[in-house]
């Protein structure tokens, strides 16, 4: 067997585990990371990379089709068609420039990247089953980066016509109906996309609303924008199973047992740590229920071991994933560095999207909110929509800003401007006395700490 070594080795080449190779390598660490796949992960290969290219062609036809026959712009158009091969083959296009793009950035830092399935033989070596054979790596230090799978029920196993995320993004043709159960935010941006390709969508939810993590004031632009888009939509309801024929999704609802026909049901239920299978479980780490349990430096329980990602819990986020792989990066590189995030930003890519960060309205007794409407921007109104708004929850007394929300087209570009506020402790004052430029949504940001102040100038 042959036989390798370094200093760090990385299991997973995932946003988390590649960004903690590239900044390992910029540091001088002696570096390795193994994947069995192309690099990348799920988000840049079959999840966030892939369904926002799917948005945004549906977006594009939907607004072909909205010019057809009369319309506030005045533009008239014929009807449009969409050659959805040529569509798929487009968005597999970003993702090999994505991911070869990753691999060229591992090799520019100087770091080694193996192809092949590792099984963990103890906490400083496993052994990888490669295209050229085994391989034996020993390392000082093993990160585990392992991502986190679809989520799949007893009752709706994957095969056939009940596909997960990964199938959804790769149809070679539209289905005429879809079912989807489930609906998260991978299941309304999948459904909605679908909707405005023209596909009969059909939502089957447990909890009595859509989005059950975001509250109903978040929620409410979006469920009516699924109303105009005519999706089907099942709340407290669940999902039994497929008929016999496998042509209908069987679903008690809150009026009695219904089968609802579907030619392809997108299970997203959630996403569960991928922890076991390849001798992770022998090390007998501290786990906090399904995930690794993880300290500041995101080091395990045993010495020498670490693990970032969706293996180490909520929120399951690339971006979270990325910044641990850096802790972890140059904490081993002897930097004074540790876990000390005051935000973390998460994005919906609905129609509308949904971003929040930080505290929520009901987080802590005392907080305060200020909140403008989308209605009140230029900028929103020359776009067309002005559904939305942006909200900010903050100390009545020193203005010191704990949360931002906001809910609108276009609105998940401004996530970082809401992180950076709760990072550097901006208070309303700050915000209202920074100049946004006009005419943009970013100043909706500035009139909601405005009106806070009792300040308003537009509302």
């Amino acid at each position: 067997m042959r036989q390798d070594s370094c200093k760090l080795l990385i299991l997973g080449a995932g946003p988390g585990g590649y960004v903690c190779g590239i900044r390992a390598g910029q540091l001088g660490v002696d570096t390795i990371v193994v994947e069995a796949d192309k690099p990348g992960g799920t988000c840049l290969n079959v999840g966030c990379i892939p369904s926002k290219a799917l948005i945004h062609a549906a977006d594009e036809f939907h607004a072909a089709r909205s010019l057809v026959g009369g319309n506030a712009l005045g533009i008239s158009a014929g009807a449009p068609s969409i050659d959805l091969a040529r569509t798929m083959a487009w968005k597999d296009g970003i993702v090999s420039r994505l991911t070869g793009g990753v691999a060229s950035l591992l090799k520019k830092a100087g770091t080694r990247h193996v192809q092949g399935y590792a099984r963990v033989l103890d906490g400083k070596s496993v052994e990888v089953t490669t295209p050229e054979g085994p391989l034996r790596i020993d390392a000082e230090n093993i990160v585990i980066a392992t991502g986190a799978r679809p989520f799949e029920l007893p009752f709706l196993p994957f095969g056939g016509p009940v596909i997960s995320s990964t199938e959804a993004l790769a149809l070679p043709e539209l289905p005429k109906r879809l079912s989807v159960v489930g609906a998260g935010y991978i299941g309304l941006e999948i459904g909605m996309a679908m909707a405005k390709l023209g596909v009969r969508v059909t939502l089957v939810e447990a909890a009595k609303s859509i989005l059950p993590q975001y509250d109903a004031e978040l929620s409410k632009p979006v469920l009516a924008r699924l109303q105009a888009l005519d999706v089907a939509l099942h709340l407290d309801a669940k999902a039994q199973g497929l008929t016999e024929d496998g042509t209908a999704l069987r679903v008690e609802t809150l009026g009695g047992p219904q089968e609802i026909p579907s030619d392809k049901i997108l299970v997203t239920v959630g996403r569960a740590p991928v922890t076991t299978g390849f001798g992770l479980e022998d090390l007998g780490l501290s786990m906090t229920g399904p995930f690794i349990a993880v300290d500041r430096f995101c080091a395990t329980s045993m010495r020498g071991v670490f693990a970032i990602g969706d293996v180490t819990g909520e929120p399951m986020l690339a971006h979270r994933a990325m910044a641990q792989g850096v802790v972890v990066a140059e904490h081993l590189a002897g930097l004074p560095t540790i876990w000390d995030k005051r935000a973390i930003p998460a994005v919906c890519f609905t129609d509308p999207e949904i971003v929040t960060v930080g505290a929520l309205p009901d987080a802590q007794e005392g907080l305060a909110v200020t909140k403008f409407p989308l209605a009140g921007n230029g900028r929103s109104m020359t776009l067309g929509r002005s559904d939305g708004f942006v909200r900010i929850v903050h100390d009545p007394d020193s203005g010191l800003i704990a949360g931002i929300q906001a809910v609108g087209a276009g609105i998940a570009e401004m996530a970082g401007e809401f992180s950076l506020a709760i990072e550097m402790g901006a208070t309303l004052t700050d915000i209202a006395a920074t100049i946004h430029a006009h005419p943009t949504l970013g100043e909706t940001t500035q009139e909601a700490a405005l009106k806070g102040l009792g300040q308003a100038l537009h509302i």
